[in-house]
């Protein structure tokens, strides 16, 4: 993706409330180099961070007639207004190694025999990886197949094929759980509690022999 930035000179507080209320959005480009400051539009930003491929592929960021490679590594948002405070960027090249969380793409689900012949529901635990790869590799997202997924199975990050060149950061000894195929519990059937029901004339019931003699 190809987005547009300009440099900013004047920094603080005061100029970055001015800006905003110009509708630009203050940020900064830093790494492989002196970080920058930069302006962009903050309509055109606001509608690229809804799309996935801004968080997770590499863009190319065009500022002052030169095209520069770069991640987007944080943004931060108003508490309740829908506006964009700040957004931070990593100048990146084709060597450098990063880590970087990808989007889970599930396909296949429903042809699955723990779908199609068990009618089990599948849950999705993960729905994005964290990887590291070449900045050059970084895929915008990670395909999974689950038309071979079966009855109670369970697929663990060790059994995802990933990308040449992809290896999953994972913590110590940990292989989490992407994707369970569990069988549904049946409803059980509740059974009413049964009342006592008086009488038509509201009568009380008639005590017994014993309640009687008391």
């Amino acid at each position: 993706m190809k987005f547009t930035a300009y440099e900013r000179t004047l920094q603080g507080t005061g100029a970055s409330r001015r800006l905003r209320r110009a509708d630009k959005v203050p940020g900064i480009v830093y790494g492989a180099g002196e970080p920058k400051m930069v302006e962009l539009d903050h309509n055109a930003l606001f509608f690229a961070l809804k799309k996935e491929a801004f968080h997770s592929s590499l863009l190319e960021m065009d500022i002052g007639g030169q095209t520069q490679k770069v991640l987007l590594r944080d943004f931060q948002m108003h508490a309740y207004k829908p506006l964009v405070l700040h957004v931070d960027f990593q100048r990146v090249d084709e060597t450098t190694r990063l880590r970087k969380k990808v989007p889970l793409h599930f396909d296949g689900e429903d042809s699955s025999p723990a779908v199609k012949t068990d009618k089990c529901l599948v849950n999705h635990v993960m729905t994005e990886l964290e990887v590291e790869c070449l900045a050059a590799q970084l895929p915008e997202f990670i395909a999974i197949d689950l038309s071979a997924l079966a009855k109670n199975q369970s697929m663990h990050v060790s059994d995802l094929k990933l990308p040449a060149g992809i290896k999953a950061v994972k913590r110590g000894t940990l292989n989490p759980v992407v994707v369970t195929a569990t069988i549904p519990k049946e409803e059980e059937e509740v059974v009413a509690p049964v009342v006592a029901v008086a009488d038509k004339k509201g009568a009380k019931p008639k005590k017994n022999e014993k309640q009687n003699q008391k």
